[in-house]
C-alpha cells in the first residue's frame, strides 16, 4: 500500500465585500464545494493555468475544437496536413460529423504554450473553417491538488 505524503496548508484571511461573500457562497452551493477554501483553491488554480498559457515556455494540454465544412475546397487536406507538421505535440484526434456538411475535430495536444497557441490559431484561420477553439489546462504536474 502506497501512503501519499500529506501537503502542508496555508491559512490567510481576505477582506470581502458583502455581496460578493455572499456570491462566492451560492457559486460554492451550485458547484458542490464544501466549503469556500476549495472554491477559491480552485479559482486560484483556474487563473494560474490561465497566466501560465500566456507563457510560452510552459507546457500546457488542451484540446483545439474545429467546426468545418468538408465541402470546401482543400480545407480537410489542409488540417491534415498542419496535423501532421504537428505530430509530436498532438496526442489524439476525434472526428465527428455533424450533419452532412459539417464535421467536428477535437485534438488533444500537450507542449509548449506558444507553440500550442500557434498551432491552434493557425487552424482555426485555416480556410473553410467555421469556428475554433483552443482550451487549456495544466498538465497537473505543477499544480498542487
Amino acid at each position: 500500500m502506497t501512503t501519499r505524503r500529506r501537503e502542508s496548508v496555508t491559512r490567510f484571511s481576505i477582506s470581502l465585500p458583502a455581496e460578493l461573500a455572499r456570491q462566492l457562497d451560492q457559486m460554492a452551493r451550485e458547484k458542490s464545494y464544501s466549503n469556500r477554501s476549495l472554491a477559491v483553491a480552485d479559482m486560484i488554480r483556474a487563473h494560474l493555468v490561465e497566466h501560465r498559457e500566456k507563457s510560452g515556455d510552459r507546457e500546457i494540454a488542451g484540446t483545439i475544437t474545429l467546426v468545418y465544412d468538408h465541402h470546401k475546397q482543400h480545407v480537410q487536406a489542409t488540417l491534415t496536413d498542419i496535423q501532421h507538421d504537428h505530430h509530436e505535440v498532438i496526442i489524439s484526434t476525434l472526428h465527428v460529423h455533424l450533419d452532412h456538411d459539417n464535421c467536428l475535430e477535437v485534438l488533444v495536444v500537450r507542449g509548449r504554450a506558444g507553440l500550442i497557441r500557434r498551432i491552434a490559431d493557425e487552424l482555426i484561420a485555416a480556410k473553410g473553417v467555421k469556428h475554433g477553439k483552443l482550451t487549456v489546462t495544466s498538465s497537473g504536474k505543477d499544480l498542487p491538488t
